[in-house]
């Protein structure tokens, strides 16, 4: 199963091209400040990408499309199809009122704010799979992203305990206005940053 973004892309970069000027996106995202397409991908031109994946953690493939003759037995929703579409999942489960936020781009406003690592994601990819489903969905309006802030001289890292988290952080005793202000004055908004602990 295929999510045929290269059929979509005309729209997808117009969405952009509007999105970006109407809700003044950082200029590190897929366009820079002066408007112009700078993702390599969108460059070189979108190519269809699977939504389903060969592995064996994951959401499942709903049982209605896993079948022999359609190739989705066994198969996993490839992450970045999934993940999105928690957004209005969770707030589905919040409240029976979901689609006042999520169907109500008129008079919504959303702002994402994020790593460059997951730019392409919500600014191409999520968007493309919006507007191929045809409704009138609330999407990106405004993005605010960064480079990123590496750790002791490499990239932070939970699976290696690489970095400092919400629990450590805490157990610091450091107060929580200092890591507010710390992690503020070293937000990496044009450049890649470094954590130290010499500067706590």
């Amino acid at each position: 199963m295929y999510l045929k973004l290269d059929d979509i892309q005309p729209k997808t970069e117009e969405w952009i091209k509007r999105s970006w000027k109407t809700g003044k996106w950082s200029p590190n995202a897929v366009i820079n400040g002066d408007g112009v397409i700078i993702d390599p991908r969108l460059k070189g031109g979108l190519i269809p990408t699977p939504l389903t994946r060969d592995l064996t953690w994951g959401v499942p493939v709903p049982p209605e499309f896993e079948t022999e003759e359609q190739g989705m037995k066994g198969k996993v929703l490839y992450v970045w199809f999934d993940a999105p579409i928690g957004y209005p999942s969770i707030t589905a489960n919040y409240t029976p009122e979901w689609k006042q936020w999520w169907f109500n781009s008129k008079n919504v406003r959303l702002y994402q704010f994020m790593g460059k690592d997951n730019v392409y994601f919500h600014t191409v990819y999520w968007p493309s799979v919006q507007i191929g489903d045809g409704r009138d969905w609330t999407m990106l309006h405004h993005l605010s992203t960064t480079e990123y802030l590496n750790y002791e001289g490499g990239k932070f890292s939970k699976s290696k305990n690489r970095g400092v988290f919400g629990p450590a952080a805490k157990d610091t005793g450091i107060p929580a206005s200092v890591w507010r202000y710390y992690l503020l004055s070293t937000r990496p908004e044009t450049a890649d940053a470094m954590f130290s602990w010499s500067d706590c």
